[in-house]
């Protein structure tokens, strides 16, 4: 059975930093492209913000360039998203999601399992 299961997230002050965890299991985290995604109140889904492919690549939506750094360790199936300088409009809940495919698609649909989410909130 596959999961996803985000944590990390919280209440922090702009300009502050926190780092995402998405925990996988039921599938070999090596061969597998994870994607992050947020959702903004009141707003539709945007993302992928940035993409871990299984080779090393990586991409980065224009939105969070410079600010936020998608890393994996394979050996514990954790992908993390490392987000710094982070502004009230970072506010929302953020997903991880793993594609079907070793290389990560640019359209959500594309992405097979999703975790429940966690919420960030960035609130002076």
């Amino acid at each position: 059975q596959v999961q996803l299961v985000e944590s990390g997230g919280g209440l922090v002050q702009p300009g502050g930093s926190l780092r995402l965890s998405c925990a996988t299991s039921g599938f070999t985290l090596d061969y597998y492209a994870i994607g992050w995604f947020r959702r903004a109140p009141g707003k539709e889904r945007e993302g992928p913000l940035c993409i871990s492919n299984s080779d090393g690549s990586t991409y980065y939506a224009d939105s969070v360039k410079g600010r936020f750094t998608i890393s994996r360790d394979n050996a514990k199936n954790t992908v993390y998203l490392q987000m710094n300088s982070l502004k009230p409009e970072d506010t929302a809940v953020y997903y991880c999601a793993a594609d079907r495919w070793s290389s990560g698609s640019y359209y959500a649909f594309e992405y097979a399992y999703w975790g429940q989410g966690t919420q960030v909130t960035v609130s002076s």
